[in-house]
């Protein structure tokens, strides 16, 4: 059997960065070639960067992708790595947009993939299933591809297939088998979630059983907005076996030799549609002559790493998250409010993790209903981290605005919070500093929070961390920095100590809400999970609970609206997965 040395190029691209993707290809490509590789892979839409959202509708951009393509093959060339054939994503486009006028049916922008080769594009292929669930909106901008793009290298036939292909049964994958392919390479700009990994390999599994084929399946790394991508990348073999998977969170070239099934019949159809059918699908066959010489010595062996526990998982999510939205958007640091609580707590050593101490600046800001613990466990914490700490009281400003203004209750509470925001948003405006929000998934649901006040910021990293996984991640943080023999970020007494906003004497958040034991199965049956008021009951909470939780959830849509973003980690995070409308007179009746 003919034996191919994979390389999997788990790489991290922007969005709009068109030649620093182009830049990067050509260095992973070197470092492919390097390793001995004859095939390099990379990820979905790697040149454009993913999601590219509506700049699909701007012809100029689609015409830069297609131009970058043409100009990186004969760059390739010209590093004197155009022997090894690469499969790169790019948009492409066979029509005008579908929102235009103009637009021509099956014909538009296209989620594309090419194997570029001796300073030429030998083979392209649309993407064929389009998601249109949770993020993604696929049909709103690509038309489906109708073709199988089949290509011999190696003595070896290869099928090019892109992300959903994978996830949905049928098409690419079952055409793979009638036409007796012995690799279907699947590139992927393919979201985390918590728990995906799990999900994922049994999935490659059944599509290499579908294909009868090996899979080389690789994907991106690096955040994106509220989007991040986590690797994992791998290869299965057609009976199942896991030859070898990457790690997480992090760049990495996978390098594997493989045995694949040598091609039976002929290659190379010459013609541009193809009259043979699969699956209902048009094959379309090419041949790529020539490839880097098989490698001599020890067999590629890229290993396998173990996925790691949910909380190290989704720390490393919300670190890359972060430092990806500062440094793509170019801030030179970020700012936050430390109030001594588990939640700035958090993001504080989040940040540290993602920045380095040097990049953050924590402000406390206590008011006169400040405990003096608070005080003590917001100085605490920067000590433990080394970021720039500063002391900033709001009474004075609160107290001047009193004498102004005639506010009682609530509206003194929260003038309190927007002071606080106000003071953050100057440090901001003079300093360059992003600001960081720090109100979690369970407080946002409910609407536990102040507009323009302790909601105000450019980002929210525990954006969709549920409180009660917030102090998950504290405990595990802390214990991990002891295992490491570092010092624990997090103070022990902002873990234990019983959430309180601080706004008025003796305030706990379990004055106005259930316990966050109670309160976050609740929110995530309904948010996660879209049940209505009988399907929590008939899991088991009381209806008095359930009622009261719904109703501030559903009264606080508009707040929702008007947050920050954050780094999406669940199944359904507040803004791209969650659409409600703001006017909304739909509840949940008890």
């Amino acid at each position: 059997m003919p034996t191919l040395r994979l390389a999997l190029c788990q790489v991290n691209p922007s969005v709009g960065d068109i030649d620093g993707n182009a830049g990067r290809v050509r260095a992973w490509a070197r470092r492919a070639a390097d390793a001995g590789a004859q095939l390099a892979l990379f990820p979905e839409l790697m040149l454009t960067g993913y999601p590219v959202e509506d700049l699909v509708f701007r012809r100029s951009f689609v015409a830069a992708s297609k131009a970058a393509l043409d100009r990186l093959a004969a760059d390739l060339a010209a590093d004197g790595l155009g022997e090894l054939p690469v499969v790169v994503g790019y948009l492409d486009a066979d029509g005008p947009p579908q929102v235009s006028g103009e637009a021509e049916p099956g014909r538009g922008a296209r989620n594309a993939a090419a194997l570029l080769h001796r300073g030429e594009v030998v083979a392209r292929y649309f993407k064929h299933h389009l998601p249109n669930y949770g993020v993604f909106d696929e049909d709103r901008y690509f038309v489906p591809g109708e073709m199988l793009t089949v290509v011999r290298l190696g003595g070896v036939d290869v099928v090019l297939t892109i992300c959903e292909d994978l996830w949905q049964a049928g098409g690419p994958f079952a055409a793979a088998r009638q036409v007796g392919v012995g690799l279907v390479v699947n590139i992927n700009g393919s979201p985390y979630e918590l728990n995906k990994d799990d999900v994922r390999l049994p999935l490659v599994r059944r599509r290499a059983a579908e294909a009868g084929a090996t899979i080389a399946y690789v994907n991106m790394i690096g955040g994106q907005d509220e989007l991040v991508f986590e690797g994992d990348s791998m290869i299965v073999a057609a009976d199942g076996t896991l030859l070898t998977r990457a790690p997480q969170f992090v760049e990495h070239l996978l390098v594997q030799d493989v045995e694949l099934p040598e091609a039976a019949g002929s290659g190379d159809d010459g013609t541009p549609g193809g009259a043979e059918l699969a699956d209902g699908l048009r094959v379309v066959r090419r041949t790529v002559d020539g490839l880097p010489p098989a490698p001599t010595g020890p067999a590629a062996a890229g290993g396998i790493i173990e996925p790691v526990a949910d909380e190290a998982e989704v720390w490393q999510a919300l670190v890359l998250g972060l430092r990806d939205y500062v440094d793509k958007n170019r801030f030179p640091s970020v700012v936050l409010g430390l109030s001594g609580g588990i939640d700035s707590a958090v993001v504080a050593a989040i940040a540290v993790d993602a920045l380095g101490a040097d990049r953050v600046v924590g402000v406390s800001l206590p008011s006169q209903h400040s405990s003096e613990h608070s005080r003590e466990d917001a100085a605490d914490l920067a000590k433990r981290t080394g970021l720039d700490y500063r002391i900033e009281p709001i009474q004075p400003m609160v107290d001047t605005f009193l004498a102004n203004m005639s506010l009682a209750g609530v509206a003194v509470e929260n003038l309190q919070a927007r002071v606080r925001g106000v003071i953050l948003m100057a440090l901001s405006n003079q300093e360059g500093h992003l600001v960081l929000t720090t109100g979690n998934k369970s407080e946002l649901a409910v609407g536990y929070s102040t507009l323009y006040g302790d909601s105000v910021g450019g980002f929210n990293p525990i954006k969709d961390v549920w409180k009660t996984l917030v102090w998950r991640l504290a405990k595990w943080r802390n214990a991990e920095a002891a295992r490491l023999g570092g010092t624990p970020p997090i103070p022990e007494n902002s873990i234990g100590k019983p959430p309180s906003a601080e706004l008025s004497p003796g305030q706990l958040d379990s004055d106005t809400l259930p316990d966050y034991d109670v309160l976050d199965p609740i929110l995530i049956g309904y948010i996660d999970g879209d049940l209505g008021r009988e399907g929590l009951v008939a899991s088991g909470h009381t209806p008095a609970v359930v009622d009261k939780v719904l109703r501030m959830v559903d009264t606080a849509e508009y707040k929702r609206r008007q947050s920050a973003p954050g780094t999406k980690i669940s199944m359904k995070a507040f803004g791209r997965d969650r659409r409600l409308p703001i006017t909304n007179r739909w509840r949940e009746h008890g």
